[in-house]
């Protein structure tokens, strides 16, 4: 039996630890904010975005809409908002690329942040602050905080390393996305770990370079069949169709892809068709294990995978 003073004890001790585990800084982590493919809001999955943990900063892969709420939900502290990644700007994965950060700074983000994203994103920065002054300027005014505009640094990618500090290096490669010539993948490497996200991109040598060896490689897939049904109805369709099959990769290319670069692990995400839930997770598999022997995750908003 415990004493009073014992029980006491415990119990301060218990109302204690969350405290305590909230203070300790989250382990590096890899999350699936949201997995579908395409501008189109979807049900059943969110816009494309990946957030990485890596010794407590807070990296954000492509922005579609509602990252900062579906960080939320997975729990990330967007005051460690350190970076922010942006494959290319079609707008399921730049829409929030300056909203993440504002949201961000309206609770308890108070260091800087650094969007990093093709040509073009200096001046989208310029025009979205301008967009935001009112705002900004309110709370600056009226609760104290710094001054956003300050805060937020924008850096034009080229391929490359575009980052190395504190054991970090990030590496991004053009891709093939046609129209646009400013399309990358990056690839994060740290403590022995290596993580790549392919953008969006059809089959190219590029990223089967850049993600060689990687323990993970987070890749965009469609699934010809669901993808034939999706478009059938659409006016455009033929010209739909072309555009798809010229700068995406399907789910059995990105077996092919993971097999050529030798990753680890291949995790699929950017689904198209990313509402159709007759497209089981068997069939996702199924598809990419037809090149690639190795593990291979179907992805789904707010996976976790602990690096």
């Amino acid at each position: 039996m415990h004493t009073r003073r014992q029980m006491l004890a415990l119990a301060g001790a218990a109302a204690l630890m969350p405290y305590r585990l909230a203070a300790q800084p989250l382990p590096d982590q890899l999350v699936l904010l949201g997995t579908g493919g395409g501008p189109t809001p979807k049900a059943l999955r969110a816009a494309p975005s990946m957030a990485l943990m890596i010794g407590g900063q807070l990296h954000i892969i492509d922005a579609g809409n509602g990252v900062a709420r579906q960080a939320a939900l997975a729990g990330l502290p967007l005051k460690n908002l350190a970076h922010v990644w942006i494959t290319h700007l079609h707008n399921d994965h730049v829409a929030d690329a300056f909203t993440l950060p504002w949201l961000a700074w309206s609770g308890a983000l108070t260091t800087p942040v650094a969007v990093h994203g093709p040509k073009g994103m200096k001046k989208m920065a310029r025009d979205w602050l301008r967009f935001a002054r009112v705002d900004i300027e309110t709370r600056m005014a009226d609760e104290g905080r710094p001054d956003l505009r300050k805060m937020i640094s924008v850096a034009e990618v080229q391929p490359g390393v575009q980052l190395e500090a504190g054991g970090l290096k990030v590496t991004a490669a053009r891709v093939q996305h046609p129209p646009l010539v400013d399309s990358f993948a990056y690839r994060f490497d740290w403590g022995g770990k290596s993580v790549v996200w392919s953008g969006d991109t059809r089959p190219c040598q590029a990223l089967i370079d850049l993600a060689r060896g990687a323990d993970f490689l987070v890749q965009e897939v469609m699934y010809l069949p669901a993808m034939e049904r999706l478009i059938a109805s659409e006016s455009n369709a033929p010209t739909l169709r072309a555009h798809l099959l010229a700068s995406h990769t399907l789910a059995e290319q990105a077996g092919e892809i993971a097999a050529a670069a030798g990753v680890k692990t291949l995790v699929l995400s950017h689904f198209v068709p990313g509402g159709d839930a007759s497209v089981t997770d068997d069939m996702w598999q199924t598809a990419a294990a037809k090149a690639f022997a190795g593990r291979i995750i179907v992805g789904r908003d707010l996976l976790r995978l602990m690096l």
